[in-house]
């Protein structure tokens, strides 16, 4: 009983080292010598991740009602941050062999070269075949439920190049992790990969082992897998392929197959994230989960999409706040959004770029850790896909022509990905009135990232204040802007 108390006062002393360590990092941030840089993008102008402003912090006490305020307070700290990015799908490899050389090594800077772009750093990508394929199939012969055909040769065409280009071009320090749209047709209860449909227990074993294969053959090929999410949207049945799991399924399949068959392979340091789905259902299916500890023992996080505010829905952002409140120990990940409904002429249409902003500035607000973007490419038509799902990406490549075409979306990220560096911490970012959206981090080497977005039709002016000393700025219509400080 001694030692059990020992013990536990040892690990109270070392958290109270380093709540204090912490504290004391923070308390002696000053604004004194530092300079306030701007860069801007906005409607209307050309402004497109732009310096447009140097600035200096200056005495203000007590700021005016009528005066425009963002707060940030280094001192108040939140989850650490873990990066930014998009998935390489078929898609956005079959697009990408088809630029020129120097249109894909325009592609792999533009997104995953900090200086030269913006610096992705998080890598998703499918398992098999999903919508932006250009056609179903699987790793294994139809019926082979012991995997003896298993081979990842179709990737190797297209997906696997690019997906070592885009991990050398970041350093080879981007995470990668992977997810599933739907097991092969017959380990369905429809045998059918397309169109919902259950996996079957007697496959839930075969399904584990999978998983296992494809994370061994893709380490084989040199890319590490950091991690996995269980299925891609549990709760859709879409066109394409899909699988139905519901909270309970997907927990029994979790701690009886899917978690032991990672273990037991060797796989236990990947992590494991649940739902995958969107915010509206995102509280039920982690209570489900996480309220089972032989479960929750093998959950790193639980993803989320945004796609419920499309079917007449807010967006419903404070629920992945209430997830957070409930399973502080869990990670938050936006594993998926993209706009939908293709449309060439909407293009560079500022909204779709102004969706990215707010969603990013939310979800951070809210404790996600890392945001992932759909497909990180897709042609002049918003594909391929073989059901006809045809989608906007921040990029697409003209396969005609050659050109690339940079959409709104892809600066707001930018806005985001360039600056917040891996193992931010989140701090406390305040805004005196709700049209003007914002979320602050402070970076390893001391670097305060301020994040403001102005939804209004007007040019605005604000304060940014920390304590008692501020900096006036200016922000147009209808821009986001990145303060580094």
């Amino acid at each position: 009983m001694k030692k059990i108390i020992t013990t536990a006062l040892l690990a109270v002393s070392f958290l109270a080292l380093a709540q204090q360590k912490n504290k004391t990092k923070s308390a002696s941030f000053s604004t004194k010598d530092r300079k306030v840089t701007v860069f801007t993008s906005a409607d209307n102008s050309s402004l497109r991740l732009s310096e447009t402003d140097n600035l200096q912090f200056t005495d203000l006490n007590q700021p005016l009602e009528t005066q425009l305020c963002v707060f940030v307070n280094p001192k108040k700290m939140f989850q650490t941050f873990l990066g930014i990015g998009g998935a390489i799908t078929d898609a956005s490899a079959e697009v990408f062999a088809k630029l020129s050389k120097e249109s894909q090594q325009e592609f792999l800077n533009a997104y995953y070269d900090k200086e030269k772009g913006i610096g992705y750093s998080v890598i998703r990508t499918n398992i098999h075949s999903c919508d932006f394929s250009s056609g179903s199939y699987t790793y294994i012969d139809e019926g082979d439920a012991a995997l003896k055909t298993f081979n990842i040769d179709h990737d190797r065409e297209f997906r696997i190049p690019l997906i070592k280009k885009a991990m050398a071009t970041a350093g080879g320090k981007a995470i990668f992790y992977v997810s599933p749209w739907s097991p092969p047709a017959f380990m369905k209860d429809t045998k059918n990969m397309l169109r919902g449909g259950r996996l079957l227990p007697e496959f839930y074993q075969s399904w584990a082992n999978y998983y296992v294969k494809f994370i061994d053959s893709y380490q084989k090929e040199g890319i590490p897998v950091w991690g996995l999410t269980i299925q891609n949207e549990p709760m859709a049945k879409q066109t394409w392929e899909s699988c139905i799991y519901t909270a309970e399924e997907e927990r029994d399949f979790l701690k009886n197959h899917l978690g032991p068959t990672l273990k037991k392979a060797g796989f236990g340091d990947k992590k494991i994230t649940v739902w995958d789905h969107n915010r509206d259902l995102i509280a039920q299916r982690a209570n489900v989960i996480l309220d089972d500890p032989e479960a929750s023992k093998y959950v790193w996080g639980i993803g989320f999409h945004w796609y419920e505010s499309w079917s007449g829905g807010d967006s419903m952002f404070d629920n992945v706040g209430k997830v957070h409140e409930m399973y502080p120990d869990k990670n938050l990940i936006f594993t998926e959004g993209c706009v939908e409904k293709f449309d060439d002429k909407k293009l560079q249409l500022w909204a779709n770029g102004e969706r990215y902003g707010e969603s990013m500035i939310h979800d951070f607000n809210n404790g996600t850790v890392a945001w992932t973007d759909w497909n990180v490419l897709l042609d002049e038509n918003g594909g391929p896909n073989h059901v006809g799902n045809f989608c906007f990406a921040p990029i697409h490549g003209n396969t005609k022509t050659g050109e690339l075409i940079y959409t709104p979306s892809y600066y707001f990220i930018g806005h985001f990905s360039k600056f917040i560096g891996k193992n931010a911490k989140r701090i406390s970012s305040v805004s005196s009135q709700s049209f003007l959206l914002t979320t602050s981090f402070l970076n390893e080497n001391g670097k305060v990232v301020t994040v403001v977005m102005n939804k209004t039709d007007k040019s605005l002016k604000y304060n940014l204040c920390i304590g008692t000393k501020a900096t006036e700025v200016s922000i147009l219509p209808h821009a986001i802007q990145t303060l580094v400080y």
